[in-house]
């Protein structure tokens, strides 16, 4: 998220080829799959052609994208809302296999006691990452999702669920919940599989309810909506 600015560098090249062409939301979807591609992930063929909305929509973001602390039972019926099956759920999880947690997002999980379902070797190594209960924001104190091929997309993130080695609390319910751990062990098993299906998802996700033509517009800011 701190790389939008770089949707801004993208826009600014564009509006100076083809002015008024390509829309913040089309910059956004096929950025994220060129990122994909440079993190060893699949090549998702996408479509073109979307609008941007004429209005801000903060309030939604709240309502339709669940948050890591939320139930897997809650995970699955946001996403299956939007047509996105559950081998196709646990896929988009395995993006977890790249970035970072700050602490402030792991400290419930070994303070004041170590949750059980953690592995207690990663629990201390995680300790020494987020040393205290009540992180500094303005430290940044983070631990990555996956120690082992940290920018690499791959099923690495499945086998370090089965260790019990899941970052945030949705990402070892995974492993605990009937419906989604059998696809958790098809993914630890196959990179191939896992590939396959995070690109179905990830394409059906760039897809969902998309403004075209009246819709909405091109934007000239990717900040603003444009002026009448």
């Amino acid at each position: 998220m701190r790389n939008f600015k770089y949707v801004k560098t993208i826009k600014d090249a564009l509006e100076q080829e083809c002015p008024g062409t390509v829309s913040c939301a089309d910059i956004v979807s096929l950025s994220a799959r060129d990122g994909i591609v440079l993190l060893g992930g699949p090549r998702i063929e996408m479509k073109t052609g979307r609008k941007d909305s004429k209005r801000s929509y903060l309030s939604e973001v709240e309502n339709t994208i669940p948050n890591h602390n939320d139930s897997m039972e809650l995970v699955l019926s946001r996403f299956q809302s939007i047509g996105i099956d559950t081998q196709g759920i646990v896929a988009l999880l395995g993006a977890h296999s790249v970035g970072r947690v700050h602490c402030v997002n792991l400290v419930h999980r070994l303070y004041p006691t170590v949750d059980p379902t953690l592995d207690p070797d990663y629990a201390e190594y995680l300790k020494g990452r987020c040393p205290t209960p009540d992180p500094d924001p303005e430290a940044v104190l983070y631990s990555r999702n996956d120690r082992e091929t940290p920018m690499i997309l791959d099923n690495m993130y499945y086998k370090n669920l089965l260790k019990h080695k899941g970052l945030l609390v949705i990402d070892q319910q995974l492993t605990s919940d009937p419906t989604t751990s059998p696809f958790v062990e098809k993914m630890a098993a196959d990179n191939g599989y896992f590939h396959d299906q995070f690109a179905r998802a990830v394409l059906l996700l760039s897809e969902n309810n998309p403004l075209t033509g009246d819709e909405g517009e091109v934007r000239k800011d990717c900040r603003y909506v444009n002026s009448e």
